[in-house]
């Protein structure tokens, strides 16, 4: 029981830090409640494919791959930024569309990937497999809690809500991308 309050704590722990997945959501929370958890669904089924890595090839990780990874997600990141200050607020985008937005930056995420290298695989040799289960608990009420707040209360202040997401994901994408840059050098 104590592991799995633990995966808990460590999954709110990973989901609630203000970054680029969470400014999609609260950006996509002012649409509706689905189009927030759906962002939020998508990049927890990235957890879910880290935790399988994780657990399967530990040993076999090349470090050198993380380069690639933190390029590809700084881009990838400006990219996302761009749009949403170009974007409208409407209801056109789909739950669907949110979930693979959600699923693709949590796989480019180095915050994700880093964290499943270090603390996943602690949680995963000390904490038990339990653990686990807690974890993904924890991302899960926070992906249907935020989204539910944020709708309710930011919808109204939507145009200060797309420029904090637009400030948030673009800065996030620079420090990525340097980092990966830094890396290559």
């Amino acid at each position: 029981m104590i592991s799995i309050l633990l995966g808990i704590i460590l999954g709110l722990s990973m989901a609630a830090p203000p970054g680029p997945v969470n400014a999609i959501i609260l950006n996509e929370s002012v649409k509706s409640k689905i189009h927030g958890s759906s962002v939020g669904l998508g990049a927890m089924t990235a957890d879910l494919i880290f935790y399988f890595i994780s657990y399967n090839f530990r040993n076999f990780i090349p470090k050198d791959f993380l380069k690639v990874i933190y390029i590809a997600g700084g881009l990838l990141l400006i990219i996302i930024s761009t749009l949403i200050i170009k974007s409208k607020f409407n209801t056109n985008t789909s739950p669907k569309g949110n979930y693979l937005t959600g699923l693709s930056m949590g796989l480019t995420n180095p915050y994700q990937i880093t964290w499943w290298l270090t603390i996943g695989i602690f949680m995963l040799e000390n904490l038990g497999i339990s653990s686990i289960l807690g974890f993904f608990i924890g991302i899960l009420i926070w992906v249907i809690i935020f989204p539910l707040i944020s709708h309710k209360y930011i919808r109204k202040y939507s145009k200060y809500t797309k420029i904090a997401s637009f400030i948030i994901i673009l800065a996030f994408g620079f420090y990525i991308l340097l980092e990966g840059i830094k890396l290559v050098i």
